[in-house]
């Protein structure tokens, strides 16, 4: 249940094994953004003023989408401001693009 889990986190991306230690211990979402892109940098700051309104439990892991060109093959990444909720195991559950806080109170599957 929702009211069970602990607040929301984010943390910047840093390897695979930080992500997948992350994801073993709960629902982790992959954010790839680029600081060139408008909409990345809109999205940064909807997150930041809204963060309470994303449901508990969730870890947005930010990944520099110029940088981290192993995590978006491994995902099948080809845009900025994707999204990439991962399993336990890091592998690729569900990918979106775009909808800020909407869309990771909506498009994430919880099963854990």
């Amino acid at each position: 249940m929702a009211q069970d889990r602990p607040e929301a986190d984010a943390v910047a991306y840093e390897s695979l094994d930080q992500l997948k230690a992350i994801a073993a211990k709960g629902p982790a979402i992959v954010y790839f953004h680029a600081d060139w892109c408008p909409t990345c940098r809109a999205t940064m700051v909807s997150l930041r003023g809204r963060w309470p309104e994303i449901q508990p439990g969730i870890t947005l892991v930010i990944a520099d989408y110029d940088a981290e060109t192993e995590l978006k093959a491994r995902f099948g990444v080809t845009y900025q401001n994707t999204y990439v909720q991962v399993d336990r195991n890091a592998d690729k559950l569900v990918v979106w693009n775009g909808g800020g806080i909407e869309a990771l109170n909506t498009r994430p599957q919880f099963d854990y």
